[in-house]
Order: structure tokens, then sequence, then C-alpha cells
């Protein structure tokens, strides 16, 4: 997908549901961390916290009790929809929610005490920029490695082909060049086991994991035939590659 077809596909998706995989039963073994609570335990009641690319907000939502102010940014309308329907329906107070490109963030520098970005891009000038000194960037994102056996199968993917570790390095990389003092970095690779057909269905329709999915129709066998081999007594088998980064400025 070229970088236009992948806004689009987000922005029609958060006006859907906002990226909402609460209803998804998938079981994971070997997870090593929460993202949103490693946030939380860097995080004082005195702080402001940036959010890229916040999605429907339901992660913020969560622990903005634990933070001065919490601000949310999305470059997508679709998701700030969801995220402004899901902050009038909770009693968070604290919350402000903005439509800005993470390329162009447009606060006074050093405004920030902590950012956290999940799953989303970010340009590491721009953190460094905002995030004032001695504060906090932790971001998680999706290794090339992720859903092997899914894009094998289907013979295309999102990162297919590339090497495994390349974005991180990449990203670990750019905010060290960015003014950062102490980059580190983590990843797991957690077994997911999906219980019914229609939770991988609601995967593949809901993220750009295999581009375009369902527009063929040898998609829906490829998928029946995936489902077949990597069913276990425990649910259909794939895997969850993640990697953290926790940037120090």
């Amino acid at each position: 997908m070229r970088e236009f077809q992948y806004e689009q596909f987000y922005d029609e998706i958060g006006r859907v549901n906002g990226w909402d995989f609460s209803k998804v039963k998938c079981r994971s073994e070997d997870v090593k961390w929460d993202f949103y609570g490693e946030v939380r335990k860097r995080s004082r009641v005195e702080d402001i916290l940036l959010d890229i690319g916040t999605g429907g907000g339901e992660n913020v939502l969560k622990i903005a009790s634990c933070l001065l102010l919490v601000v949310g940014i999305d470059l997508s309308s679709g998701m700030l929809e969801k995220a402004q329907t899901n902050l009038r329906s909770s009693n968070v107070r604290n919350v402000r929610l903005f439509q800005m490109s993470s390329k162009s963030i447009q606060f006074p520098d050093g405004f920030f005490d902590i950012i956290s970005c999940c799953h989303a891009p970010f340009d590491s000038i721009e953190v460094a920029k905002v995030l004032k000194k001695k504060g906090v960037f932790l971001t998680q994102q999706v290794s090339e490695a992720d859903k092997t056996n899914l894009k094998k199968a289907f013979g295309r993917g999102q990162s297919f082909h590339k090497k495994d570790g390349e974005l991180k390095e990449k990203y670990a990389q750019e905010l060290k060049k960015a003014g950062f003092s102490a980059v580190r970095t983590f990843e797991y690779d957690a077994i997911e086991y999906y219980q019914r057909p229609e939770d991988l269905v609601f995967l593949l329709t809901h993220t750009p994991i295999i581009p375009n999915f369902g527009q063929d129709k040898r998609d829906f066998k490829i998928l029946h035939q995936f489902i077949e081999n990597n069913r276990t007594e425990k649910g259909i088998q794939t895997n969850s590659k993640r990697f953290m980064i926790i940037a120090e400025k």
C-alpha cells in the first residue's frame, strides 16, 4: 500500500470501530510487557503526556488519572471521531484530542514530560523538540517477523520479505541522532491463539497485515487452508512480534 492508501484505510476503520478489538477472542503466551502499563509506571501526577497515534483513545483514557494532562493526536479524522465519542462517554476530564500529523507536532518546544507512541509512525526530531529535557519517550511497534506463518500463506503482507529488526534499529539510530542520551530496545515474540475463524477475519479486515484482504476471492480459500494447517487445541496459532524502545532525553 502507498502512504495515501494507508491513510484512507485507517480513516475508514476509525469510523467503523476505532480499532476496538475487545470482542476478538485471542489468547497470547510469552508477552513480556503491557505497553501502556509501562507508560503508566513512568507517569507522575504532575506530568503532561503526549500520545502519538492515539486511535480511539481507549488506552490513554485508562491511564489518564495518573497524569495532570493527556494530549492525544492522530492524523485520521475517523479515529478522532471515535476517540471523541469514547471521551464523551467516559468520566475523564483531563484528556484533549487533536487531529495532527506526527511529522509536524504543533506544540511549544519542551511542552511534554512524557511521550508515548503505540503502533504508529513518529518523527524522532519532532519528538525530541516537544519533549522536556530529562523527559521519556516510549514506543511499541510491530516487528517485521510478526504473523510470519500468516504472511507466508498469503505470499504477501506488511513488511513481508523485510529483514527482521530493521525498523527497530532504524528508529533507535534516529532517536540517538535526535539527541536522546539513553536509548534502550526490547522485544518479544509471543504465540497467539485465535479462538474462532471470525476472529481472524476481523483481524485481517481491520488491520493492514495482509493488504487488501478479501478483495480477491482466493483470499478466503487461502485463509481456510491456513486455519486447517494451524489449528491447535488452544486455537488457531500465529505469532505476535513486538519491539519497544524507551529513550531518555
